[in-house]
């Protein structure tokens, strides 16, 4: 065989392997309170991760990602554990964090006072624009990345601003409400504050009724919902599959990158959300 036809072949069969070896992204895997794995985003992004929880406090002008503000350490910021790393995957990947892939969602969990922390995260934001999706004037341009802001939410300041880099994580409250998709594009709530069925024995009529009627209503209003407070098990991620529900959190990233691998796949491939 002529050498110049085989080091070519090896280098396609090279490019293969390496594309065969990507994680398939999996739009409905919820990675909660992602910066307490070993790898805080790559071990969510190795497992195909498409959403992505971080808590942040404002310290001395600094963004700090910790659970509670006693286990702060100076450098771990948000720039250092999210935003660089992603900035650095979307030039990588010709503009997405997954080459081809859908957009991230970054969730900031707002853990210290709402305006002021904005206030920063904006300005931080600001620095990342050429990979967020932007919004201006109530129209978003979407990017490789949608940064979320829940926890304390400064709601009116950013319902405020012509030019802004994230949206609101929404509550089930705002659905009667319905606000612009655009401030409010997320439902996320608790469990355990709607419901009173245990995750055993048979969920009651009345309670699976309300369960999918608040579902559809998200979707009807062009939302994606999500539910905390359920069990992390794979027989809870399979009820809130086969009912549609957008995410599905876990602290548990390989299990459920396996879950939603090998059950059966809704449209839009594997882990594809049912509208």
């Amino acid at each position: 065989m002529c050498p110049g036809l085989l080091v070519s072949l090896s280098l396609l069969l090279a490019v293969s392997l390496t594309r065969a070896a990507d994680p398939v992204p999996l739009v409905r895997a919820h990675a909660h309170n992602d910066y307490e794995h070993p790898r805080p985003l790559l071990d969510a992004l190795d497992c195909g991760f498409v959403s992505i929880e971080a808590d942040i406090y404002l310290v001395d002008g600094h963004l700090l990602v910790a659970h509670n503000a006693r286990d702060v350490k100076p450098e771990r910021t948000l720039e250092a554990l999210y935003l660089d790393p992603l900035s650095a995957r979307v030039l990588k990947n010709g503009g997405r964090v997954y080459r081809g892939g859908p957009s991230v969602t970054l969730l900031v969990d707002v853990k210290s006072e709402a305006v002021a922390t904005y206030a920063a995260l904006h300005r931080r934001l600001e620095k990342y624009a050429a990979m967020l999706t932007v919004f201006r004037d109530g129209v978003a341009t979407p990017g490789a990345v949608t940064v979320i802001i829940s926890g304390n939410r400064a709601r009116a300041e950013l319902a405020a601003q012509p030019v802004r880099y994230a949206a609101l994580d929404g509550r089930l409250d705002d659905l009667a409400a319905n606000p612009s998709v655009a401030l409010v594009p997320w439902i996320s709530d608790n469990w355990t504050k709607h419901f009173t069925w245990k995750w055993t024995g048979h969920m009651p009529d009345a309670e699976r009724a309300k369960f999918h009627a608040l579902i559809a209503q998200a979707h009807a209003q062009g939302r994606l919902i999500r539910f905390w407070g359920t069990p992390d098990t794979p027989e809870a991620w399979q009820l809130l599959r086969a009912a549609g529900v957008d995410f599905i959190n876990t602290d548990h990233l390989t299990a459920l990158r396996d879950f939603l691998l090998t059950t059966a796949a809704a449209p839009g491939g594997p882990g594809g959300r049912t509208p």
